[in-house]
């Protein structure tokens, strides 16, 4: 494992993404929408898409069981990164098809007419619309959990909102608007005292922080290999093994089946139940690769790191009277604000021309923002890469934006 040092001097020269075609530096500050991808991830997908490409799980041929070894050894990987097991891991293509998935195997096999689902008020769509649309096909109910006055899910709140009616507890492990992170070992305890289940979305925990799904003690948890410096079109549900072997198949297809007659089908077993087709093998590969960068850099020093710049941001943000902060202090790589009469978007398109990149919007979660009482928000998201100089070319670029806004 790397010492924390060797993150500011050593690791933006292996992300290619971190230049302008001019050769300047690019302050990319929006890790939380898509991290940037190491060279040793390129190179690791590349090999696989060139001179090691073949099959999976079909060819007799040797450079066929090569790839189908590789594959696999991708998902044993994935698994160990969150302290899983290989077997309780699915590809899937993101955590969006992921939490699809669990509504659509588990959720209709074991939801009911009257029973409820609890989400939280700081929940990315992903983490809304599955159980939205799986709700009003079974006749359940949603129940929203408040958030605290500092910005994280209030679980006072969901104790006292929790009942026996509820079959299913879905939260975001870090919010991706407010970098709050949640208590998972509280919400799992309080969720299985009266018999439900807790799905966690860890799109931004799992970037930035070690992950123990033994620990956290949930039942599903989801993330995509896109926010942890992997490919694209590639991301993973975990489950709690018993629970994937009760699932029954979501989509039908080959890869998926034990034998196939006119008479009936039979499935093969959990994981590769829910993987129909032929899967993403160059993109398992490349996760995997991307699991092995970040665990020699060291999560727990990212995260320590992360924290410090997030603290300074923070700090500098606060020291100007026309800018309002959201989230808590202490949160995860993630800071959202928004400078009055200055809409996010500008912001956004001034600080551009100064080659700082952050996002403006709603972030996808617009239930977020209502209760916020904003349109949206601006949002400085860190990774890996990230250095004090990123944090410097922001300030400066609001600085010359309240100029031109004439608020200097």
């Amino acid at each position: 494992m790397n010492a924390p040092m060797n993150i500011d001097r050593d690791l933006r020269a292996d992300f290619p993404g971190l230049v302008t075609g001019e050769g300047a530096s690019w302050h990319y500050l929006d890790t939380a929408a898509t991290a940037q991808k190491p060279r040793a991830v390129i190179d690791a997908m590349a090999r696989a898409m060139g001179e090691d490409y073949a099959t999976v799980h079909r060819g007799v041929y040797a450079r066929s069981a090569d790839m189908t070894a590789a594959y696999e050894a991708a998902r044993r990987r994935i698994a160990a990164l969150i302290s899983g097991q290989e077997d309780e891991i699915v590809f899937t293509r993101g955590a969006t098809e992921a939490i699809n998935l669990v509504a659509n195997t588990w959720g209709a096999a074991n939801l009911e007419a009257g029973d409820r689902i609890l989400l939280s008020q700081l929940e990315h769509h992903s983490n809304i619309v599955p159980w939205q649309m799986i709700a009003e096909k079974v006749g359940a109910h949603i129940d929203v959990v408040p958030l605290t006055d500092d910005h994280q899910i209030d679980l006072d709140a969901a104790e006292a909102m929790i009942t026996g009616q509820h079959k299913l507890v879905a939260f975001g492990h870090v919010s991706n608007v407010l970098g709050s992170v949640l208590d998972a070992p509280r919400a799992a305890a309080m969720a299985h005292r009266v018999g439900a289940k807790l799905l966690l979305d860890g799109c931004q925990a799992v970037p930035h922080m070690p992950v123990d799904v033994a620990a956290l003690d949930c039942d599903f948890y989801v993330f995509s290999a896109h926010k942890l410096y992997g490919p694209t079109g590639i991301g993973a549900l975990w489950a709690r093994a018993d629970i994937l072997d009760a699932m029954p198949p979501w989509e039908g297809g080959g890869a998926m089946i034990d034998r196939v007659s006119f008479d009936g089908t039979t499935y093969a077993p959990a994981p590769q139940r829910f993987e129909a087709g032929t899967p993403a093998i160059t993109e398992a590969i490349a996760f995997a690769a991307a699991a092995d960068y970040v665990a020699e850099v060291g999560l727990a020093a990212m995260h320590e790191r992360e924290g410090k710049l997030v603290a300074r941001l923070r700090r500098e943000l606060g020291a100007m009277n026309d800018v309002t902060l959201f989230g808590p202090h202490d949160s995860a790589g993630i800071v959202s604000f928004m400078i009055d009469d200055i809409h996010p978007h500008d912001l956004g398109t001034i600080l551009d021309e100064a080659n700082v990149a952050i996002r403006a919007g709603h972030h996808c979660a617009q239930p977020l923002m209502d209760y916020l009482g904003v349109p949206a928000t601006a949002r400085a998201s860190f990774g890996l890469y990230s250095t004090e100089a990123d944090i410097d070319a922001l300030v400066e670029g609001i600085a010359r934006t309240r100029k031109i806004f004439g608020k200097a």
